[in-house]
């Protein structure tokens, strides 16, 4: 194309645009579309009828020139409006506006139609993780991840939560969107459909007092997770899995065995169960049978802060503590672990499962 065609083709569709752009306006920030009608080293022009012609220049047809490389005649090719009507007459047009526009525009159709999407994780952070999406960084909190993936840490402490979350980073995660945040550049997605009345529903299906078969699906240093049913787990506390000592969960259990569990508390949308409630309470064959100032052997079997822990029978053990020795350092000296003793009980309370000692030399 020589220069004269080129000026006459300008001419040509300033005339038009004035014509057309006085049928009816487009809106700022309204999304349009229309075929490429000249392309130049600076400038793409586009027939948006009724509207006019619209036109990409300037600091948008920098910020576009990847795209505009790719533009050959004819094409159609949508564009956010960002001036009505500029001093040539033209409706000028952002691509990369409308590119933001029109993904924003496809998340929220996500979000209506619920659509499940394959994203990997980049990064973590203490409360959850963080994906992309068709360029958009997004965030899906700890909160909203289904119970294989959630962070089984003890006590909520932060720093654990972040060094498990972090184990996930490079993995894919299938979620949702649940939330845009177009003024901060962000999304929100959740690995679950948090639906509180549904999740209500599944836990109306359950009572406290309930025996139920699980699956076990995970075991942590304080206790095992066991699956009640898809998308529903119960924790069974260490201290709730046998009626002995229980050092280490994973030398008891396997992921993927099948157990007997009892409910014994739903609070705040969770499932505390216990597998020793099912068995026999080695405690009642104690009751009125001992009581304070007796005399007892028992074999000592832990150390902990407060002292050294005493079995008199497999699930039934007293705290000798460390100031009826005058120090920690003085009740090791002499206790040793495995031995037995003898013991004067200063303290039983078999219904709670609570015994106290005091060592006879």
């Amino acid at each position: 194309m020589n220069k004269e065609e080129t000026i006459v083709i300008e001419e040509n569709l300033v005339l038009k645009s004035i014509v057309d752009r006085s049928l009816n306006k487009p809106e700022i920030d309204s999304l349009v579309e229309g075929p490429v009608i000249l392309v130049q080293k600076s400038s793409v022009y586009v027939d948006l009828s009724p509207f006019g012609t619209g036109i990409i220049y300037g600091r948008e047809f920098i910020n576009a020139k990847d795209v505009i490389k790719k533009i050959n005649l004819g094409d159609i090719i949508k564009a956010k409006v960002v001036d009505i009507e500029n001093k040539d007459g033209y409706v000028e047009l952002s691509l990369k506006e409308a590119k933001q526009a029109l993904t924003w525009s496809e998340a929220e159709k996500a979000i209506k139609a619920k659509t499940v999407m394959d994203l990997e994780i980049k990064d973590a952070n203490k409360g959850g993780l963080i994906l992309e999406w068709q360029g958009i960084q997004g965030f899906l909190p700890a909160s909203q991840l289904k119970a294989d993936h959630y962070p089984r840490v003890e006590d909520s402490d932060k720093d654990k939560i972040l060094k498990e979350l972090k184990k996930l980073i490079g993995q894919k995660i299938s979620v949702m969107i649940i939330s845009t945040l177009p003024k901060e550049g962000k999304l929100i997605f959740s690995e679950k459909d948090n639906n509180p009345e549904e999740k209500k529903e599944i836990l109306s299906k359950y009572n406290v007092g309930d025996d139920l078969d699980c699956t076990i699906a995970g075991i942590v240093d304080f206790g095992i997770f066991l699956k009640l049913e898809e998308g529903l787990e119960g924790l069974v506390h260490i201290s709730e899995l046998d009626w002995g000592l229980v050092d280490d969960p994973r030398s008891m259990f396997k992921v993927g065995d099948k157990i007997r569990a009892k409910v014994i508390e739903i609070k705040d949308g969770k499932i505390s169960l216990s597998v020793k409630a099912l068995k026999e309470n080695p405690w009642k064959e104690y009751e009125g049978k001992l009581k304070k100032g007796d005399i007892i052997t028992g074999v000592v079997i832990k150390y902990n802060k407060h002292g050294a822990l005493v079995s008199i029978k497999e699930g039934v053990a007293g705290l000798v503590h460390n100031s009826t020795f005058g120090g920690e350092a003085k009740l090791r000296e002499k206790l040793e672990l495995g031995k037995n003793y003898n013991f004067q009980i200063t303290l039983f309370e078999p219904k709670d499962h609570k015994m106290t000692l005091m060592y006879l030399e």
